[in-house]
């Protein structure tokens, strides 16, 4: 009879331990279920890390592609003012005979032509300096979303290391990077192409 009351009060000791060890563990579950949180906005962060990175690709290839396109539009303008120039030249060359009907005439058409390149040439010069300007602003706004990527990786760091050490200071300045993030972001999207 004695085993069987040793039994019973070992028995009844187990239940009292796992009791308690069940309440410790909710416990425990119960203080850190703010990390689940953590783990959402780090997931989240993330997301949104990427969608700037995206806008990131295709404001840096407008800029290239602009840039590109402004020195072909450069290129032409020389090539027109290099033809201005020769029609320039030909033309002094033809006021030497000014007494001469048919080099009047052909100076007159010469007159026209330099008229013509000069217009092309403000045309070109127009359309170079708005490719410019679309090149500028494109580079601006991907140097926005680059700080924007640069403070989400930072925050996705900050609340990684929240997560191993168990600081919730840590996810504070996590959200705080993020918040400058988004808010460059934002920011980004304002600035108007032409």
């Amino acid at each position: 009879m004695d085993d069987l009351r040793t039994e019973l009060n070992d028995l009844k000791q187990f239940i009292v331990e796992l009791k308690a060890d069940r309440a410790a563990t909710k416990e425990k579950e119960r203080r850190e279920a703010w990390t689940r949180y953590v783990s959402l906005t780090i997931v989240v962060f993330a997301v949104i890390a990427s969608i700037a990175a995206q806008w990131g690709g295709k404001y840096s290839s407008m800029t290239q592609l602009s840039q590109a396109q402004a020195s072909d539009q450069w290129n032409f303008y020389q090539a027109q003012s290099i033809k201005q120039h020769m029609f320039e030249l030909t033309r002094k060359q033809l006021a030497k005979n000014a007494n001469d009907p048919e080099s009047a005439k052909s100076q007159k058409e010469f007159d026209a032509k330099i008229a013509d390149y000069e217009a092309r040439k403000l045309k070109i010069k127009e359309d170079a300096e708005r490719l410019e300007s679309k090149r500028d602003i494109a580079s601006q706004i991907g140097g926005r979303l680059g700080l924007a990527i640069s403070c989400l990786s930072v925050g996705i760091a900050t609340a990684s290391l929240c997560l191993l050490t168990k600081k919730k200071p840590l996810w504070f300045c996590s959200m705080a990077f993020a918040a400058v993030g988004i808010a460059e972001m934002i920011a980004a999207k304002m600035i108007k192409i032409p």
